[in-house]
């Protein structure tokens, strides 16, 4: 089971206080932004430490290497994407579960138009080709991916069967993260994304039900 950034915190004590919760949020924070600005190479615990307003020893309290920040930014932001995804199956419940899949195709795509996020995942898959570690990591995080898609799109089309699906999810991921090389701008070119959000929704519309 893929683990969550709960789960990699749980033994330390100080994370049942709020106040250690908000140290997390606020170096993980700080991660993300170097991360995206500076890249890996550029990345160190104490540039961490300054960005987020505190002590080293205190960055090193919960996370004692890049290589555990990188994984713990990951990580947190899949449960960010989780945490989206949950709240739209919630408020639409009511509605088709294509319709949730269809906001959810939309939910990514607006994520990865933020240009941190953006500069993150374009760091992480450089770093991947020549960094075992990281590729480790994109790997899971992939497999995370995939097992979402799939789990919301199994069952539409009774004639899919899963094997396929799981197939079908693979490309979906792969169309969606591909995105990330024509660099969306819904602000400045939002007819673009529009036209582009289209024509995605069509072509992951198709994989989800068509034989």
């Amino acid at each position: 089971m893929t683990p969550t950034l709960d789960q990699t915190l749980r033994n330390k004590s100080s994370l049942t206080t709020e106040k250690g919760w908000e140290r997390v949020h606020a170096i993980l924070q700080a991660a993300r932004r170097l991360l995206a600005a500076d890249g890996y190479a550029g990345l160190s615990m104490r540039k961490v430490a300054a960005e987020a307003g505190m002590t080293l020893s205190n960055v090193q309290h919960y996370y004692n290497s890049k290589e555990v920040l990188l994984e713990a930014v990951l990580l947190s932001t899949m449960d960010e994407f989780q945490a989206k995804m949950d709240r739209i199956s919630a408020e639409m419940s009511d509605r088709p579960r294509l319709d949730q899949f269809l906001s959810t195709a939309d939910m990514f795509l607006e994520e990865i138009t933020d240009p941190v996020t953006h500069a993150l995942f374009f760091e992480i898959w450089a770093l991947a080709s020549r960094n075992a570690f990281a590729s480790s990591l994109m790997d899971r995080m992939l497999g995370r991916e995939r097992k979402t898609v799939y789990n919301l799109i199994r069952g539409m089309n009774p004639t899919i069967s899963d094997e396929e699906y799981m197939q079908r999810a693979i490309l979906m991921v792969a169309q969606i993260e591909g995105l990330m090389l024509f660099r969306l701008d819904r602000e400045s070119r939002g007819a673009q994304f529009l036209a582009v959000r289209a024509a995605v929704r069509k072509a992951l519309l198709n994989l989800a039900t068509v034989p």
